[in-house]
């Protein structure tokens, strides 16, 4: 066995503070603020006006499952926090412990679930601790014009669903075990973030699951690390950059710092049964570190170029993302 230690990018922007409610925010606070839990914040939410709505989170830990809906308008969350361009100082954490052995789908067991596009997330750790066993979501994002900047998603099984529209993820951290970033028809930009996965043998970091190759649905992790997970004892070689739910999986690694964690392989098949390689992307630009080396899978892909942010988000993304949490 081999302790990994998962090293993350050095921040070039100048931290900042958030240690108090931006003006016009319903504030979460385990004392003296307009509401003691997130859902009450949420459910206090205008869901007919167009402006912008915001909630501010205080330091504490609240425990329920958080469910975002559909708004008319845009809405901003922050975490309260020391540095709020990296998650390595936020204090307000959202956990539950809820797997797919206790509800219908995937989505009922994650611990945030957001149907609410253009929305924001800043600072806020996400947790499903129900740990090794079925599926067990963190968040579940099931709508367009999303981001999530600054946050912590952990879990083991299928921790982030990226399921619809264009989402963002920027200077987050990402931890799990089995499929741990999937979805379908989601275009997903995944922007200088950390993954960290656990000890297990056979680990897959994506499982992307587009349809049909006239549907939408493409993954990208770019200027990024992938090792273990801090106090993780990983053994070499056990993890795969990911394995297609579907024959048409698009899913690319580019910029990206890969520890030994990841096999020579790099990626592999849904199942010995069930490969779904016929028509995958599987790409890798210009990646770097143990995990980058050796003998690819034969239904990888080495691209000669890196793929475009607004190839995956379009090219009115700049509108919607925070582009201070992009490399």
């Amino acid at each position: 066995m081999k302790l990994i230690t998962l090293v993350s990018f050095a921040v070039s922007v100048l931290a900042a503070s958030r240690t108090t409610a931006p003006s016009g925010s319903i504030v979460v606070a385990k004392s003296g603020g307009d509401y003691s839990s997130v859902s009450e914040a949420i459910a206090a939410l205008d869901t007919s006006t167009s402006d912008t709505q915001t909630i501010f989170i205080e330091k504490g830990t609240y425990t329920e499952q958080v469910y975002l809906p559909k708004l008319s308008g845009p809405l901003i969350i922050y975490g309260q926090t020391d540095d709020d361009t990296s998650y390595s100082s936020n204090t307000a954490t959202i956990t539950y412990n809820l797997s797919l052995a206790d509800v219908s789908n995937d989505d009922e067991s994650a611990t945030l679930r957001n149907y609410a596009a253009n929305s924001k997330i800043y600072n806020i750790n996400v947790k499903n601790t129900y740990g090794e066993g079925h599926q067990a979501l963190a968040l579940s994002a099931y709508n367009t014009e999303q981001g999530y900047y600054g946050c912590q998603f952990t879990g083991f099984q299928d921790t982030v669903l990226a399921e619809t529209g264009y989402q963002v993820y920027g200077k987050c951290y990402i931890e799990g075990a089995i499929d741990f970033i999937f979805g379908q028809t989601g275009n997903a930009w995944f922007d200088s973030c950390d993954i960290g996965v656990l000890t297990y043998s056979g680990g897959t970091i994506t499982a992307q699951g587009r349809p049909a190759s006239s549907d939408s649905g493409y993954f990208v992790i770019n200027e990024s690390t992938v090792g273990a997970a801090s106090g993780e004892d990983v053994t070499e070689g056990t993890y795969y950059l990911g394995r297609p739910w579907t024959e048409y999986a698009h899913v690319v690694f580019q910029n990206t710092n890969l520890s030994d964690v990841i096999n020579s392989a790099g990626w592999s098949e849904w199942s010995s049964s069930e490969p779904n390689t016929g028509d995958v992307l599987f790409g890798e630009y210009d990646n770097s570190g143990d995990g980058a080396e050796g003998t690819r899978a034969s239904f990888a892909t080495t691209l000669s170029t890196a793929v475009s942010i607004t190839s995956i988000l379009g090219s009115d993304y700049k509108d919607w993302v925070d582009t201070s949490y992009i490399a």
